[in-house]
């Protein structure tokens, strides 16, 4: 069995889990680095790996909620629930950011030499390697999945990663050089990375929460298989599509002749909404029938303001 098929078995919820225990571990490592080597750099590093465990363990209350199955007040499902982990995740990395930045500054205004370099860089890169390893899985299962839960907190290790890159770096420079403004300095441009990974996230919540239509693909997808039932006896029109979660949402209308009976008509509507449901994975359909001399009043004088 290959690695990615593998890796996308398994499910989001396993995952989240691993990405807290591994949060757990890399605290643990990062801050021994920092505390043994006293390099503001590394402390950077130490602190988003808390960012890391506090938006693992949302991440995953979200996908958990997200599961639930439609009720009497939800009734589309909880699907968006993870766009809130998404969004926290981001506010998370900006707080975790400016932290870094204040004690980048205090050190440049206050700078001091490092200690025992060779221990702390050999700790930042395991505990780099174990994140790698968990966000790469993390992004296969989020493809396959279709959660932006899982994809935001994969997104924020990889970030993390090449935080810890650029950390070593700057820390390995230090103690070939003597250059100790670089702790610091890498410190800042970790924190500028960081910054812009945290809006990144918060934006894709927010596009997310706002409805958006479904992929231009996937729409291609819904074209083909409508193009397929097409007649000069029925079209389609109002092809509308949203985006919730793992969920995927197409609404339409299907005009055909007035002459048919209910019966024969649910039923071409069912092979329709069969068909459409084969080709995209997660899809919902409504299908309104209607004969082909009418056309439904769509939209309100207020809606179009």
């Amino acid at each position: 069995m290959s690695l990615v098929p593998a890796a996308r078995a398994l499910s989001p919820s396993f995952l989240l889990r691993a990405s807290i225990a591994v949060a757990v571990a890399t605290i643990a490592m990062k801050g021994w680095a920092w505390w043994i080597t006293q390099s503001v750099g590394l402390l950077s590093d130490a602190m988003e790996s808390l960012v890391n465990l506090a938006s693992a363990a949302f991440a995953l209350l979200m996908v958990t909620i997200a599961r639930r199955p439609a009720d009497a007040d939800h009734p589309y499902g909880h699907h968006k629930a993870e766009y809130f982990s998404a969004g926290f995740e981001g506010l998370l990395i900006i707080v975790a950011a400016l932290g870094i930045v204040w004690a980048s500054v205090q050190r440049i205004l206050h700078p001091q030499p490092l200690d025992q370099l060779g221990w702390g860089l050999a700790l930042s890169v395991l505990s780099s390697a174990l994140n790698g390893a968990l966000a790469w899985a993390m992004l296969q299962s989020a493809q396959q999945h279709r959660s932006i839960a899982l994809e935001g907190d994969a997104r924020h290790l990889i970030t993390d990663v090449w935080t810890s890159a650029g950390v070593v770096v700057g820390v390995g420079l230090v103690a070939l050089g003597g250059w100790n403004w670089l702790d610091p300095a890498v410190g800042i441009a970790v924190a500028l990375n960081i910054l812009r990974e945290g809006a990144n996230l918060m934006w894709q919540s927010s596009r997310g929460l706002m409805d958006e239509a479904l992929e231009p693909e996937v729409l291609q997808d819904v074209d083909k298989v409508l193009a397929s039932f097409r007649h000069h006896t029925i079209r389609f029109d109002h092809v509308s599509s949203r985006r919730s979660g793992q969920r995927r949402f197409v609404d339409l209308h299907m005009h055909m002749p007035a002459s048919w009976t209910l019966g024969r008509a649910a039923a071409v509507r069912a092979s329709v909404e069969q068909a459409l449901m084969s080709a995209v994975p997660g899809l919902r359909v409504t299908i309104q029938l209607l004969p082909n001399d009418v056309e439904p009043h769509t939209a309100d004088e207020e809606d179009l303001i």
